[in-house]
């Protein structure tokens, strides 16, 4: 950082700058945890019988206790991206408007979910559903070990309810995809040659303000070798929307190579496959009874309304907790 060059690239410079401060602010709390441990010692040492001095002595210690726990949380985020941004994307499965109403549903639970931690959402790419809910939608979402807070969602969520569109009121079953990239650095883009790639450029669809709909804003990127497709629209203009779309294709083509174990990306060419809905990786029951279950981990709650309320930290912790013990 004292570098005289360090902010001549100024958005690299301040995500430097940001992991910085974030580590510096995590290891004054450490210290802090530390000095206070050891001021709740020597005070141990000398307090007597005094029921007085022993209440407020035990009251402290929970406080310090708590501490501890939310720190060592953070632990839990060891992952390589942990501590990175977030590409989120739903896409509506099986299960018609039901489907595509379970979509909207998720991404209501995903955005309140990053309110309450305190994370910036900012949908890049949104496409309605024909009757209700909506087909698919990309969020970029940013602060402190987003990725890590967030790839616990990564997968197939099933939920069974009885259909609000259907006029006999019988059960059904719903599916939804959530994919959870990490947002990698723009030094990153090695990996897509312009010669890999097709750019198609269209009018938005759906809700927008002016310009939006009547100009050629839209952009969808293929990556021709793999066949990955990524449609951008909601931004105005269609120089932010190519860019977001790069930055999303990115990311995926360096999870495709990751979860491969390969070096190159030629070694991946024809190979990759759209995900499959044989496997969900959370089932949301609503009737004949409620529950919430992540079948990766066994955890699960009754309390179906606080997690599509986007309070679902304990499925993180189980889930991080999971990783660390493989």
């Amino acid at each position: 950082m004292a570098s005289p060059d360090f902010w001549r690239d100024q958005e690299k410079a301040q995500n430097l700058s940001r992991q910085h401060q974030n580590l510096k602010s995590k290891l004054g709390h450490w210290q802090d945890i530390k000095q206070e441990a050891e001021e709740l010692e020597q005070l141990a040492e000398m307090i007597g019988d005094d029921e007085k001095e022993q209440t407020e002595l035990m009251i402290r210690l929970a406080e310090v206790e708590k501490k501890f726990a939310a720190l060592n949380f953070d632990l839990l985020f060891s992952g390589a991206h942990d501590g990175d941004n977030a590409i989120v994307s739903i896409h509506s499965g099986t299960g018609g408007v039901d489907a595509q109403d379970w979509a909207e549903i998720l991404l209501r639970m995903i955005l309140r979910f990053a309110e309450r931690h305190d994370f910036s959402a900012k949908i890049i790419d949104k496409n309605e559903g024909s009757e209700a809910g909506i087909k698919s939608v990309t969020l970029s979402i940013e602060g402190d070990h987003v990725y890590g807070w967030l790839r616990s969602e990564n997968g197939v969520h099933r939920l069974v309810r009885i259909s609000p569109f259907d006029a006999e009121k019988m059960r059904h079953t719903s599916f939804a995809l959530i994919e959870v990239l990490p947002e990698l650095a723009d030094d990153n883009n090695s990996l897509i040659k312009e010669s890999d790639l097709k750019i198609e450029v269209m009018h938005a669809s759906g809700h927008g303000g002016q310009s939006v709909n009547t100009t050629n804003s839209a952009v969808r990127i293929t990556h021709i070798p793999t066949g990955l497709t990524v449609k951008c629209q909601n931004e105005r203009s269609q120089v932010q929307n190519k860019a977001n779309a790069l930055k999303i294709l990115q990311s995926k083509l360096a999870q495709i190579m990751e979860e491969r174990g390969v070096d190159k990306l030629k070694e991946i060419r024809g190979e990759y496959q759209q995900a499959q809905w044989s496997n969900q990786s959370r089932s949301y029951v609503m009737q004949p009874y409620k529950l919430v279950k992540d079948h990766r981990t066994d955890h699960e709650t009754p309390d179906i309304d606080r997690v599509l309320n986007g309070d679902f930290d304990d499925f993180v912790a189980s889930f991080l907790e999971s990783k660390l013990k493989k």
